[in-house]
């Protein structure tokens, strides 16, 4: 099965891939590129020069790919002729959460479309119209996905979705969040919503003035108080701190609990090993095409995908396996100190932060962890000279690249303009192409308007910039921000190898653990009370860091035994409080 997927975004007139399919339209003496008006069209049953010279189409505007002819009969839903493709669906079951995981663009958004019925089933016949429901039930098979749809085509669902990109929501709704959640107050329960999210004290406050991370609990709460039978939960961690994302996920066990069906999109992993029953991943090619699979136990869908490989689908979906290090002694080849500090204070408003005796050296990748509003971007902005400390000392040679918490899309152009004004030459060739570029996947968006890309696209160009750039020590504020599970891994590394490569130093600050696992030497630990007052212990070696670390919040994680990815036990299980009494929060054994 060969398809042929055009993205128009990249084939806009006068865009190089536009001249380019216009100087080949119709030079086979056929029909099999063709450019009418504004248009470009792509026909699959083309010749084999032409498909040859369409994928060569710049800026990877057009994609031809082959197919599994299995594929043919488990065609949900198409958009257009050489639009996107999905095949199969997952399936919302009572009683057990369901989890996605996969990558940004493979179909996640469509798939809630298609079974909250907002978008019926086309098979893949885009010119049909709205096919009848019963041919669309009979091409799903018996079990619980067609008898989901049959109830979704004979009497309707209510369905409830919490946002990925929660930042959006002020420039819908400015006003008050009291009002906010009132007013969507379908069940009744806003104190006990409000209560359990913690959120109470937010009321009296304007959207605009929120955090990212009380944004994200305001949208937790605002789909939690409508009155639904499925709810989707798109990326509920983010801005999140470890503690708030562990209460995030009690609150929506006990939702899936009461009878409700639950799907959950996430791209922490721990975080969604813990929270789900069931996980169905799915992969293909970004605005091309996916596929989800059958529904797996979620270890053995989290290890198959760190893993790169389906077995029972006999499908690679990853070159290279994402793998975690068990008992490697982080920090032996780093060098001399760089930075160092002592005894650091800053007082904005009513929150204070004080620092312990500090420093980092060349070649160390030092993670920053703690609590939410402690102190973590006050700290990394006094290092980057954007504010000036109160109180204390610090020593610094070096020369420093800064990425800020929240990216901006301000630069007008594309961003092959951009990464050229930022970087040179350097980004196009050599190491940092094979090490940052091609992984990050920022070379299929140098045609893009920078003002376009989405959050998972603007945070890869922004960490690229980042790391492109001449500075001795490299601060990263939230880099997995928005990125899928894949891509942070590959972020993950590619701060690793730049660091190493070029005998250069980092501070990372993150709440995913896997991230975290995966780039730090070390940590700094934050300790304190959330907005009034702060505290940096370290860097302290990378397990006793996390011990203390996750000691403040009580959670421990084991290491799964296959992938030696980091787990988190459930509370009060027999392995949790094992490991409470040793003093061992990550991982012991």
């Amino acid at each position: 099965m060969r398809i042929a997927v055009l993205i128009e975004d990249r084939c806009k007139p006068n865009s190089p891939a536009f001249m380019y399919l216009q100087k080949y339209a119709g030079t086979c003496g056929g029909e099999c590129i063709q450019v009418n008006g504004n248009k470009c069209k792509i026909l699959e049953s083309a010749c084999p020069p032409c498909l040859v010279r369409a994928k060569h189409c710049p800026g990877d505007a057009v994609k031809i790919i082959n197919l599994p002819e299995e594929l043919d009969t488990d065609l949900t839903h198409r958009y257009g002729e050489n639009g996107f493709r999905l095949f199969r669906l997952p399936a919302p079951k009572k009683l057990e959460v369901v989890g996605i995981l996969g990558a940004n663009g493979m179909g996640k958004s469509t798939a809630i479309n298609l079974l909250s019925g907002t978008l019926r089933p086309n098979l893949g016949d885009w010119l049909a119209g709205d096919l009848p429901w019963e041919e669309v039930l009979e091409a799903f098979p018996r079990g619980e996905l067609r008898d989901f749809m049959t109830n979704v085509a004979e009497n309707g669902v209510r369905i409830a979705v919490k946002p990925q990109y929660v930042d959006k929501i002020p420039k819908a709704f400015d006003g008050k969040v009291s009002a906010l959640l009132e007013r969507i107050d379908q069940r009744g329960v806003i104190e006990q919503v409000s209560h359990d999210l913690g959120i109470d004290h937010l009321f009296s406050r304007n959207l605009p003035e929120l955090s990212g991370g009380e944004l994200q609990r305001v949208a937790i709460a605002a789909t939690l108080l409508k009155d639904a039978d499925v709810y989707f939960f798109d990326e509920p961690s983010s801005y999140l701190d470890i503690h708030e994302r562990m209460r995030v996920v009690k609150i929506i066990q006990e939702l899936s609990q009461s009878g409700k069906r639950v799907i959950v999109i996430e791209h922490d992993l721990a975080i969604l090993d813990v929270i789900c029953d069931l996980i169905h991943v799915v992969y293909g090619e970004r605005a091309a095409y996916g596929i989800f699979t059958p529904p797996r136990q979620t270890r053995t869908a989290i290890n198959a995908y760190l893993d790169g490989y389906l077995e029972q689908e006999n499908i690679r979906i990853r070159d290279k396996p994402i793998r975690f290090l068990r008992g490697r002694m982080r920090g032996e080849e780093i060098g001399e100190p760089i930075l160092e500090w002592g005894d650091l204070e800053k007082t904005q408003g009513t929150f204070h932060l004080k620092t312990d005796h500090g420093k980092v050296h060349s070649s160390e990748v030092v993670g920053v962890v703690g609590p939410n509003a402690t102190g973590k971007t006050t700290m990394v902005k006094m290092i980057a000279g954007q504010l000036e400390m109160d109180e204390g000392w610090c020593t610094m040679e070096a020369k420093v690249s800064y990425k800020p918490q929240h990216v901006k899309p301000e630069f007008a152009g594309s961003v092959q303009l951009w990464l050229d004004s930022e970087l040179g030459m350097k980004w196009r060739q050599g190491e940092f192409h094979t090490t940052v570029i091609r992984p990050l996947q920022v070379d299929k968006l140098i045609e893009q308007d920078v003002r376009r890309l989405s959050g998972g696209e603007l945070q890869a160009v922004s960490i690229a910039i980042c790391l492109g750039k001449e500075a001795d020590l490299y601060l990263l504020d939230e880099p997995s921000a928005h990125l899928d599970a894949n891509a942070r891994m590959e972020a993950a590394k590619a701060i690793r190898k730049t660091m190493e490569v070029n005998e250069k130093s980092a501070m990372v600050i993150d709440h995913d653990i896997y991230f975290i696992d995966i780039v730090s030497d070390s940590l700094l630990v934050f300790e304190g009370e959330g907005g009034v007052s702060g505290r940096a212990v370290g860097p302290l070696p990378l397990r006793k860091g996390m011990n203390r670390f996750l000691e403040q919040v009580q959670i421990t994680f084991r290491r799964d035994h296959d992938s030696h990815r980091p787990r988190i036990n459930k509370l009060d299980s027999r392995k949790d409080r094992e490991q409470k009494s040793s003093g061992e929060y990550f991982y012991a054994g």
